[in-house]
């Protein structure tokens, strides 16, 4: 089976109506079922969620130098906002784990196979 990042974007500046307690519950429950469903089909590899991009540090080497910088690598509306690694039979079959992710986290899902890595 092959793998595929299911990445999940987020945009600055886009305003989203604020989620009570109990919205923000049943989001947190849904994702769980989603997850639950994953792991029980066997496709679950593993997941992140990422904090703002402002926390990011980016690293460089210049002539031998360790240097960092604060905030994304990119200057960009949209940022990576978490993901999830899955495998699936196929192209078709990741669109579906997209589909449901997307449908319970309200934004688009980019599906892009990993590329196999030969043995160390």
């Amino acid at each position: 089976m092959a793998q595929y990042m299911l990445s999940a974007h987020s945009v600055d500046g886009e305003v989203r109506e604020p989620m009570t307690e109990e919205r923000m519950q049943q989001f947190y429950e849904r994702i769980g079922a989603l997850e639950e469903e994953m792991k029980s089909a066997g496709a679950w590899v593993f997941a992140g969620r990422l904090h703002e991009p402002d926390t990011a540090t980016v690293v460089r080497v210049s002539e031998g130098e360790t240097l960092t910088t604060d905030g994304p690598f990119a200057e960009s509306k949209e940022h990576l906002g978490g993901f999830y690694i899955v495998e699936a039979e196929d192209l078709d079959s990741a669109i579906g784990w997209a589909s449901k992710t997307a449908a319970i986290v309200a934004a688009p899902i980019e599906v892009r196979p990993l590329d196999e890595m030969p043995d160390a």
